[in-house]
């Protein structure tokens, strides 16, 4: 069971990895982007570029593969969207489970497969939202102790 279970996660790593990279590169060289903004989106292409290369070393059972992959779930886990500084990764599949902290607390989910997405940015929006990709956190679980 964990060997398809790790084939899945690295067919989803090479299928987002690869479809994020090319976007973000797109999105690198059809644009004029200036500071922050640039930046970004340079590191997007060395955060896909990782998962990327993550998932064929996964796939081809390379030791280093599951390591980095395993840093590759951590990167895809955090949500975070305040009024300062919003943060979110995913490649190839997402199950989120986020709170919106304002006065009445509320609970969301969402998901996708074939997908990718990438946040990084001074500002957000004006309530405070924080969650975990469930997708990521599973993933993660399963190569940290799926040995």
């Amino acid at each position: 069971m964990h060997s398809f279970l790790t084939r899945v996660i690295a067919v989803f790593e090479i299928a987002g990895g690869l479809y994020g990279l090319v976007r973000q590169v797109d999105h690198l060289l059809g644009s004029r982007m200036t500071g922050f903004e640039a930046i970004a989106s340079v590191l997007g292409v060395l955060l896909f570029g990782f998962i990327l290369v993550a998932g064929v070393l996964l796939a081809s059972n390379d030791g280093r593969g599951t390591q980095m992959s395993i840093w590759a779930q951590c990167l895809q886990a955090p949500l975070l969207a305040m009024p300062v500084f919003s943060y979110a990764l995913s490649a190839g599949a997402f199950a989120n489970l986020s709170i919106t902290v304002q006065r009445s607390p509320r609970l969301g989910f969402d998901w996708a497969i074939a997908e990718h997405g990438w946040l990084l940015a001074l500002g957000g929006p004006s309530a405070t939202h924080v969650g975990i990709n469930l997708l990521a956190l599973v993933s993660w679980l399963i190569l940290r102790f799926g040995r």
